[in-house]
């Protein structure tokens, strides 16, 4: 089957359950239940990985080290694009060859979505102009607001739905979003059973 390339986006200081998260929800979704089935990949329908600006190492949060799939220059065409964030969001939102990339590669996706203060990212890749409604971790609202004035940073909620766009609250609310999208495509009983899977208790969620 055709599966969805899954882009996630690493950089050094995002933090570990941003990329974690939702890339266990992404690898461990099928379309035929049971145990059977996840020892392949046959009716799996994303193909998640990872990309940074080189193959260096990447140092998340805790000095966890992580060996990029791909490069932005070897990565494969991305269907979804997933950006993530941590407390090295704002030294790379003055990275320009990160956000020409990203502005670049969310041109070409069928979903952009951000965790946690990937939001910054997309904000300063313009990608949320026009008075956008957004949300990202609460330690970031005020600094969010204050990147675009137009924004409305929506304190109140975990998940903010706009369609092709997606943004999710701070580091956990990315398993929810994950889980969202999954539901988006293939139906609430592939998510909850992706979730039965691997016991989680799926967050209900009311996206704005």
């Amino acid at each position: 089957m055709d599966k969805l390339n899954v882009g996630i986006l690493i950089y050094d200081n995002v933090d570990v359950l941003d990329l974690a998260g939702p890339f266990e929800v992404f690898s461990r979704v099928r379309l035929v239940p049971g145990m059977k089935s996840r020892e392949d990949s046959e009716s799996a329908p994303f193909n998640p990985f990872t990309i940074a600006k080189t193959s260096d190492p990447v140092a998340l949060t805790g000095r966890f080290m992580v060996m990029p799939n791909y490069t932005f220059a070897s990565a494969p065409k991305i269907d979804i694009l997933l950006v993530i964030g941590g407390l090295g969001a704002i030294a790379k939102a003055k990275d320009q060859e990160t956000i020409e990339w990203i502005a670049r590669m969310a041109g070409q996706a069928s979903h952009t979505l951000s965790v946690c203060t990937g939001a910054i990212l997309l904000t300063a890749a313009g990608l949320t102009k026009g008075g956008r409604r957004i949300t990202t971790h609460w330690a970031a609202f005020d600094y969010l607001a204050a990147m675009d004035p137009t924004l409305t940073v929506d304190r109140e909620v975990r998940l903010v739905d706009h369609g092709a766009m997606k943004h999710s609250g701070g580091i956990a609310c990315g398993i929810d979003l994950a889980f969202h999208l999954v539901e988006e495509l293939y139906g609430k009983d592939v998510a909850d059973e992706t979730a039965h899977f691997i016991e989680y208790h799926r967050n209900p969620i009311t996206p704005r």
